[in-house]
């Protein structure tokens, strides 16, 4: 195809994406009220799953203080259209996350017919792989960084005379940004993947910068979670180290794999 034949064709993928982001959109929208008092403000009850599972946790391993009793915080609409503008805002957040396997699949679906046979033998399940870490990212966001950022800090005080009282733009903005953050940011394996396909990354080199990309990923996790309390850094940095191991992991074996095809070429 020409140059105006292939934008052509991307117009109508990104067409489709829009619009199944506008129908998903349209779902949350109708349905905010009950996504907001059983999605977003859920993390923020003492009888969300999270700690649930970290009481019976606590009470299986007779360690104490696991429970979750109180969450002393108020949430307050400062603003003339607070309300309204994160209805807007969790609704484009929740069209997002549940859009991304098709958007990704609308991506795949494009770049394919581009791609010789074994690019796409090598590329094969990635729309999935891409899909799953994603979700596993988001589930993380939700389940763990959200109810723990949200106990800390609800629980945190200097003195008895303030009380905390978030307004909600904050507060469903720090949902937002840890969810879908950690969605993207669980990405990296792949990211990694394609990288070393096209030669700009090796583990070798990975392994050699190991040390800065500690560092990197701190800084990183500083600048997704809001709050930037060492103990909601320390729970996004660690399992980001973990995807760079796992992400060098990947690298080796799709080195491996390439080398194996360039001997059975020779052959």
């Amino acid at each position: 195809m020409s140059f105006l034949e292939h934008l052509e064709e991307l117009r109508w993928h990104i067409m489709r994406s829009v619009l199944a982001l506008a129908v998903l959109f349209g779902l949350a929208m109708y349905f905010s009220k009950e996504i907001f008092h059983y999605i977003i403000f859920a993390p923020g009850r003492p009888d969300f799953v999270t700690f649930k599972w970290l009481c019976a946790a606590g009470e299986k391993l007779h360690i104490e203080g696991m429970c979750i009793t109180s969450i002393p915080m108020k949430i307050q609409s400062r603003f003339l259209m607070g309300q309204f503008t994160m209805q807007m805002t969790s609704s484009a957040v929740i069209a997002l996350i549940a859009g991304f396997p098709y958007i990704a699949w609308e991506l795949w679906r494009f770049v394919k017919p581009g791609l010789y046979n074994n690019e796409k033998r090598g590329s094969r399940g990635a729309v999935f792989a891409s899909s799953s870490l994603f979700a596993i990212g988001v589930s993380f966001g939700y389940f763990v960084l959200c109810p723990m950022s949200i106990a800390f800090l609800a629980n945190y005080s200097i003195s008895d005379m303030i009380s905390n009282e978030f307004d909600i733009t904050s507060y469903v903005s720090t949902i937002a940004i840890l969810v879908f953050g950690c969605g993207i940011l669980f990405q990296l394996p792949v990211v990694i993947y394609f990288l070393t396909r096209i030669g700009i990354l090796t583990p070798v080199f990975m392994r050699y910068y190991r040390r800065h990309a500690a560092v990197i990923i701190l800084i990183i996790g500083a600048l997704v979670t809001p709050t930037a309390d060492p103990f909601t850094l320390a729970l996004v940095s660690v399992p980001l180290y973990v995807l760079f191991e796992i992400s060098i992991f990947v690298s080796s074996l799709e080195i491996k794999r390439q080398k194996k095809e360039e001997e059975k070429k020779q052959i």
